[in-house]
């Protein structure tokens, strides 16, 4: 390990649901959830109150976008279906999610961290990591002054870990949670890392951690004790190799500043399975909004695509997907979706769909696009 690196992670404490109480502050302290498709929005009343929608009026296959620490109390995590954290959470109030603020206060509070530490990695709408090695300043004041500097600019709390390393400053993060400031060193590994769950490490999803727990490796610290042998001879040697380093709290990756985008995508669940005739209008509309989207992505971002593919899953959750390389890179909703409307035309469309995602590839920055592309003709399946 580098001990003379000084890497943070920073996380925006339950984000979305902490931007929608800027919006809705007499909802602090309670079970908010926010997600599914068609969730209606507070509805004011003439006395300046508003009625909320309630977790268990919800009808569809929608899931938690996120939700307040109070519902998290009651079970209720990002990724579940609306359906079962009802039966959890009935009376927790349900928002629509709002991206278009999100995304607004993502740009601020970034802004906010680079004016007092530029050397950041971007991971994502809600956390960052920084390189804060080279900045003369100690460890808690420097991240006192950056928790405050994110405040002052959206209202919103965050967390920071600092620690010699990115994989041990995205654990330190969520250590101390909400508001929390974590500082770790090397040798503190075996006292605040090793007793926690193998699971928390960055990497080790749900089918590594049952495959650990079947070997009697439970905690980071059982992972760090097993034989670097047995790990290699079950998860083969790349990724036992890499178990073995990441238990001892080694990771020398470093902070990446600049990153290229591969691809960017947009793609919906819908709340009922589709069918491409008997749901036409509504599936057209739905893709021509994820087109749009995918349109302003490309431009905000600063790129144009000349790959589009489309992604579906069917009811039986099988999935397909299929792109169409293009003579010209194009930025326009229109073509995207007369190109995305070519790769539907080769799938299978008598099946019901429960999920459609549209995906911009080979991107090119918008300065290196040369022409437009031509129209595609032809009529599209919905």
């Amino acid at each position: 390990m580098n001990r003379h690196r000084r890497i943070a992670h920073l996380d925006m404490d339950a984000f979305f649901a902490s931007v929608e109480l800027l919006h809705y502050p007499e909802l602090r302290g309670q079970a908010v959830v926010v997600g599914g498709r068609g969730t209606p929005p507070p509805i004011p009343q003439a006395d300046g109150h508003r009625v909320y929608a309630r977790l268990k009026d919800y009808v569809g296959r929608g899931v938690v976008t996120t939700s307040t620490y109070e519902a998290r109390a009651l079970g209720v995590f990002s990724g579940m279906g609306l359906m079962k954290s009802a039966q959890l959470a009935p009376e927790a109030i349900l928002l629509p999610a709002n991206f278009d603020a999100y995304r607004h206060y993502s740009r601020l509070f970034k802004a906010a961290v680079t004016s007092i530490a530029p050397r950041i990695e971007d991971r994502g709408i809600d956390e960052i990591y920084l390189d804060l090695t080279d900045i003369a300043e100690e460890s808690e004041p420097l991240a006192r002054r950056i928790k405050q500097a994110v405040f002052d600019a959206t209202g919103l709390r965050c967390s920071i870990g600092i620690t010699p390393n990115k994989l041990l400053a995205k654990i330190a993060s969520d250590l101390e949670k909400p508001d929390g400031l974590t500082i770790l060193s090397e040798a503190d590994i075996p006292t605040r890392i090793w007793p926690l769950a193998a699971r928390k490490v960055n990497g080790i999803g749900p089918k590594a951690a049952a495959r650990l727990e079947k070997l009697g490796i439970h905690s980071i610290g059982d992972l760090a004790a097993a034989p670097p042998a047995l790990l290699v001879e079950h998860f083969g040697p790349t990724t036992g190799r890499w178990l073995h380093r990441v238990a001892h709290g080694i990771d020398e990756r470093p902070v990446v500043t600049e990153s290229e985008p591969k691809s960017i995508s947009r793609e919906s669940t819908f709340d009922r399975d589709l069918h491409a005739k008997a749901d036409r209008a509504e599936l057209s509309e739905i893709f021509t909004e994820l087109c749009q989207y995918l349109a302003n992505d490309l431009r905000r971002k600063g790129y144009a695509s000349r790959t589009i593919g489309i992604k579906l899953r069917y009811a039986d959750f099988r999935a397909v997907t299929r792109d169409i390389t293009l003579p010209h890179a194009i930025t326009d909703a229109a073509d995207i979706r007369k190109a995305a409307g070519e790769c539907l035309k080769r799938v299978e469309l008598t099946q019901r769909l429960r999920l459609l995602g549209v995906r911009a590839s080979g991107l090119l920055p918008l300065n290196e696009v040369a022409e437009p592309a031509a129209p595609i003709q032809g009529e599209l399946p919905f």
